[in-house]
């Protein structure tokens, strides 16, 4: 079944959707989370102080992570006159719409042009992918570099490991500049394990080629280390931060606990992450059953003994090999350390795409029932979230509805979105979901996965320009960093908190961002101020006195907002010694 019919014209509307999807609200929402205004706050010390090799922020944090993420976004802010959230996540989206594209470019090559483009609109509207991409963080940029890396080393392999893979040593080396020697070493290993199995390649030829590759790979990384060591505020302290970052969290041996998960936390995190697509194989489970069951047990284990694996991926079609290896690849290495996130992920996310996309379109092809309720199931879905934003526009849903211990903010959140604007825009965003899932209920089979897909991205376009917004600027800091510039227009503010660990120090991370890198911890602070303004926690001010007796404090401005950070209400005071 070929619905696409040609590879050339396809990439100019892939790159509009991405746009539409990833572009068009990437800085709507404003940072809500500590983790990227901790990577945007370091491009803006770079541009500060112009120091592009190893800058001091958040009063005396260095980077741990290498500078490509914060180099891109530096640029972009440079260019756009000032950084924000768009030119903070920006780096993230553009690498999200490269993921994309290269996944259709590389699957239509090697499949037929309909799998390749469900495949990379299952990358670009699956959960993680679509959060990953708009988001201020390194994970998105590696794991696109990773996959590009990936697609690159295979057709090297292609040409029979002849010269060197220009594009791939430049996707190597960026990956490796933007989180460590990780973004080489799976690449090499994965193209490397797949070329051996595959018989095509003698195993020696293939351990000195890559290991060629991957050392010339790692030059401007080493170049960027020995620079940042040789900083004033590098030395043994960087390189304690880089041993830990690249070996220590491998062998689960850091000196503060990170993300620790059992192996199987990378299972469901792929289903989870996979959403909405991972319903297509909660939902074909009956099928399975009824397959296992019409078989003859005695069978079974016979045929298992027949199996040779190494021989059966031979015979497989070299782009599902290179798939299923390149998943295997990444799988089983995050599989290792005891340190797991959802995002560490990432790069296999397009793999997974492939496959789910045969699996959808070989359903919609012989059961159709299957890719059917997932469809309608999507669909009330949709009409679900139209419905509760009419009431909650219209007022017909009470604040007594919650309780509990977070029951004000919950209130906050349902108020915003009721608050919310009614004009084009709102028709617009709330209404496309809903078309889209009326539509799917209407046209014919062969358009069906195609219509699921666009309910799915009507969704997130509805989301990250609409709804998203309203809630999180409830939920950041940033009206709280505002109210702060308005009490201190200008110099340090100090912050003050009980959970001081070196390695991983925590910070007022949100709030610092938007108030232009100005707080430094006063146990940093030398010589200590006479006076001045604090930030702190509301558990955190007993401590201050008990660590500082020599200052006095008084209140100057209390938030009762809870600091998306930490979750603790952010304080100011008014301190002085002496007095």
């Amino acid at each position: 079944m070929t619905l696409i019919p040609e590879k050339g014209k396809v990439y100019i509307p892939l790159i509009i959707l991405c746009a539409l999807e990833l572009l068009l609200f990437l800085g709507a929402s404003p940072f809500n989370t500590r983790g990227e205004p901790r990577e945007a706050v370091v491009a803006m010390s770079m541009l500060q102080d112009g120091n592009w090799i190893l800058p001091v922020n958040n009063g005396d944090e260095i980077a741990f992570k290498p500078p490509l993420l914060h180099w891109l976004v530096a640029i972009f802010s440079w260019l756009a006159g000032g950084i924000s959230e768009f030119t903070s996540r920006l780096p993230s989206a553009l690498a999200g719409t490269a993921m994309v594209v290269a996944t259709y470019g590389f699957f239509a090559r090697r499949k037929d042009t309909t799998v390749a483009m469900v495949a990379a609109l299952v990358t670009l509207t699956n959960f993680e992918v679509h959060r990953a991409a708009m988001t201020c963080r390194v994970d998105m940029l590696l794991s696109a570099l990773t996959l590009l890396a990936f697609f690159a080393l295979y057709r090297w392999g292609e040409r029979g490991l002849r010269g060197l893979p220009a594009v791939g040593l430049l996707c190597l080396a960026g990956a490796a500049l933007t989180k460590g020697p990780v973004g080489v070493v799976l690449p090499c290993g994965g193209v490397a394990l797949y070329l051996w199995l595959r018989g095509q390649e003698r195993f020696l030829r293939l351990v000195w080629k890559f290991a060629l590759v991957a050392l010339l790979a790692l030059v401007p990384l080493g170049l960027w280390y020995w620079a940042a060591y040789n900083q004033p505020h590098g030395g043994d302290r960087f390189l304690m931060l880089i041993y830990e970052e690249n070996v220590l969290r491998f062998t689960g041996q850091m000196t503060y606990e990170a993300h620790v998960n059992p192996w199987y936390y990378n299972v469901h995190t792929i289903l989870s992450g996979m959403l909405p697509y991972s319903l297509l194989l909660v939902c074909a489970i009956p099928l399975g059953i009824k397959a296992l069951l019409k078989s003859k047990p005695s069978t079974w284990w016979g045929r298992l003994r027949q199996s040779r694996p190494l021989a059966a991926l031979r015979r497989m079609n070299e782009a599902d090999c290179f798939a299923l290896v390149s998943f295997a690849v990444i799988f089983v290495f995050y599989c290792i350390p005891s340190s797991k996130r959802s995002v560490y992920l990432l790069p296999l996310y397009p793999f997974v795409s492939y496959f789910t996309a045969r699996f959808m379109l070989w359903l919609n092809e012989r059961h159709t029932a299957v890719v059917r309720t997932v469809g309608l199931t999507l669909a009330v879905a949709t009409f679900a979230v139209t419905l509760v934003f009419i009431a909650v526009q219209a007022g017909l849903v009470p604040d007594s509805i919650f309780s509990g211990r977070h029951a004000a903010e919950n209130i906050a959140y349902m108020h915003a979105i009721g608050d919310l604007p009614i004009n084009f825009k709102t028709y617009l965003l709330v209404a496309l979901p809903a078309l889209l899932a009326v539509s799917y209920c209407t046209y014919a089979r062969q358009a069906r996965p195609f219509l699921l897909i666009g309910i799915v991205f009507t969704l997130f376009v509805s989301l990250t320009g609409l709804y998203q917004p309203a809630v999180m600027h409830i939920k950041s800091d940033r009206s709280v960093a505002d109210r702060i510039a308005e009490v201190v227009p200008e110099g340090k503010i100090y912050s003050y908190r009980t959970d001081v660990l070196e390695a991983n120090r925590m910070h007022p991370f949100t709030i610092n961002f938007y108030l232009n890198d100005r707080i430094i911890p006063i146990d940093k602070a030398q010589p200590l101020p006479q006076s001045g303004y604090l930030v702190a926690g509301d558990d955190a001010i007993e401590s201050f006195r008990q660590v500082y007796p020599q200052y006095t404090d008084s209140l100057v401005y209390d938030s009762h907002h809870r600091s998306c950070d930490d979750k603790r209400v952010v304080r100011l005071y008014h301190i002085s010694q002496g007095q």
